[in-house]
């Protein structure tokens, strides 16, 4: 496997009748998805989403970095999306910001949730529907669309003709075989592809750990009806606020048992009302109420179905560990987590079971019951679609290093050679020449952070700070010098925060404050930023060897 280089140089000229594949996200990690496609000065964007925040404290959204296109909005055919999910189409307000008329191509479910998210940003955008089977010519580039199964209905993977080049990506996919709607992915329009002669197969990667099969969705709905079985009060029903299969088999449930179903949450609402409108959500007659009515039904009647499955602060399912929401959740209730737990988010979410529990509720989640089946191609489905495609080179796409890592083992398995499986990460440049991929260089790929209003705006040596402040407290140091004499005329006056220790603690360093300011302005050291930073050392010094920690600290000089 051609693995990333630390020190790649950018990438030189494409070569004639050459592709360029430019992943901006996605690669390395689980989310923001975006690969670029250059052939003949054009450029093609598969997915434009976004990464959320673990440890970014007050970030919203991670972007990709659009700074390697930005000059070159006017070059780009289209954003194809392969799929409505937010690490998919989370971006594309931000990239429509810099150029509103680049058009979206994606199928009738995945326009529908970017044209809702849009409209909030004030952007009309100009879109195309696809499906599956559908052929379109999109300037230099040809696409064709092929049906993927998905946890989303209507997910599609996209096979690209620049040329005498032939691409597949499959974006996000499985293969199951007894899908809720009956769309199954389309092996056969992946084996036509490989007879073809697919020269670059960008797959999924999530799941290529994961031996075996994934299994159906349809097989969880035993443990739905269990708990709806079971339930003696409310049930309470987190998910993704695009899982339109799993809140499907929530409302069969409710019906089954004669319940009364409330969505809450701006998202699962929009989504859901979305999803009804286009029928991939069959809402059985009488069943869904509003939340403000839930409450006059029965409380062994009631069903809730919010988001916040990942534990995110502001989320209703938080909300109500916190005792910070309309339901109060009691002894008796009982809270369904059914979805998986993205990396990095398994803190936050035992967090909230936990406090669920202490309030009395029972938690049915994917550690106690099988309420949550994958999205994604575990291993033996991979090696199949590698079997059918035949690929002459692969690029995994879609997950962490170790998925990418495990994914490229699973294709050479399948005889793929070793140099033909290319590992990249972000911003890595693939040229694909002849039928053959190569490292052809990398181009600046950092994080872009959506900041309250700011986008791009905070930069880590911000977020380095708020860390310190989060992490280690603060020390503000004021004192008053005579620059004419060197003495130091008041203070210092110390103020600390996120100390355990009582603040009489600073009283010994404040002597130490006052020699060290007194020595300097005797070596002549009369500038105000100099003395801070004799401050600053003098403090951070005691505090280090004294109380082991490294506060952010404010020193102020006050000439007098």
């Amino acid at each position: 496997m051609t693995n990333q280089h630390l020190e790649l140089p950018e990438p030189g000229p494409l070569a004639p009748g050459g592709v360029r594949i430019i992943p901006l996200g996605g690669l390395g990690e689980v989310g923001r998805n975006m690969t670029v496609l250059e052939y003949e000065g054009r450029l093609l964007v598969v997915d434009c989403g976004v990464l959320f925040p673990e440890d970014h404290p007050g970030v919203d959204l991670i972007l990709p970095d659009f700074s390697a296109i930005e000059d070159r909005l006017d070059d780009i055919e289209a954003i194809v999306l392969t799929h409505g999910h937010e690490d998919h189409i989370g971006g594309v307000p931000y990239l429509l910001r810099l150029k509103p008329d680049i058009p979206l191509i994606g199928s009738t479910l995945t326009l529908a949730l970017v044209e809702a998210k849009l409209k909030e940003h004030r952007i009309k955008p100009y879109t195309m529907g696809v499906k599956e089977g559908q052929i379109e010519p999109l300037g230099a580039f040809e696409c064709e669309f092929v049906a993927v199964n998905h946890s989303i209905p209507d997910a599609l993977a996209v096979a690209i003709r620049a040329g005498d080049q032939l691409i597949l990506h499959t974006g996000d996919f499985k293969m199951d075989q007894l899908p809720l709607d009956h769309r199954i992915t389309d092996l056969r329009a992946f084996a036509r592809l490989g007879e073809e002669g697919v020269d670059l197969f960008l797959v999924d990667s999530t799941n290529a750990e994961v031996p075996g099969f994934t299994v159906h969705e349809k097989d969880i709905y035993p443990a739905i009806e269990r708990v709806f079985a079971k339930a003696q009060r409310r049930i309470i029903v987190a998910c993704f606020s695009s899982h339109v299969h799993r809140v499907q088999q929530v409302l069969d449930a409710a019906a089954e048992y004669g319940r009364k179903v409330a969505i809450v949450g701006r998202s699962m609402v929009r989504n859901m009302g979305i999803a009804e409108e286009l029928g991939y959500l069959h809402v059985p007659p009488g069943v869904v109420v509003d939340f403000k009515k839930l409450g006059d039904y029965p409380e062994d009647q009631q069903v809730l179905i919010c988001t916040g499955s990942q534990g995110e602060p502001m989320a209703a399912l938080s909300r109500m560990a916190n005792r910070d929401h309309k339901i109060d959740v009691g002894e008796g209730d009982t809270v369904l987590l059914a979805s998986s737990l993205i990396p990095g988010n398994e803190n936050a979410v035992y967090r909230v079971i936990n406090g669920l529990m202490r309030l009395g509720a029972d938690v049915v989640h994917k550690g106690n019951a099988r309420v949550h089946v994958s999205g994604h191609a575990s291993a033996g489905e991979l090696l199949y679609c590698y079997n059918i495609v035949r690929p002459r080179n692969v690029m995994p796409v879609h997950g962490e290093w170790r998925h990418l890592v495990a994914n490229g083992r699973l294709a050479e398995a399948t005889g793929v050679p070793k140099s033909h499986v290319i590992l990249a990460e972000d911003g890595t440049v693939v040229d694909l020449v002849d039928g053959e991929a190569m490292i052809a260089g990398s181009v600046d790929c950092g994080y872009v952070y959506v900041d309250g209003s700011s986008v791009g705006g905070t930069t880590e040596a911000l977020l380095k700070d708020r860390r310190i402040l989060r992490d280690e407290g603060f020390v503000t140091v004021v004192v008053g010098v005579d620059i004419s004499n060197g003495r130091v005329t008041t203070g210092p006056e110390i103020l600390a925060r996120g100390f355990a220790e009582d603040v009489a603690v600073f009283e010994n360093i404040a002597p130490q404050i006052k020699d060290a300011v007194e020595q300097a302005a005797a070596k002549g050291v009369t500038d105000a930023h100099q003395l801070q930073q004799v401050v600053r050392r003098t403090v951070g010094s005691y505090v280090g060897g004294k109380l082991r920690r490294r506060p952010m600290i404010i020193p102020v000089v006050i000439e007098a």
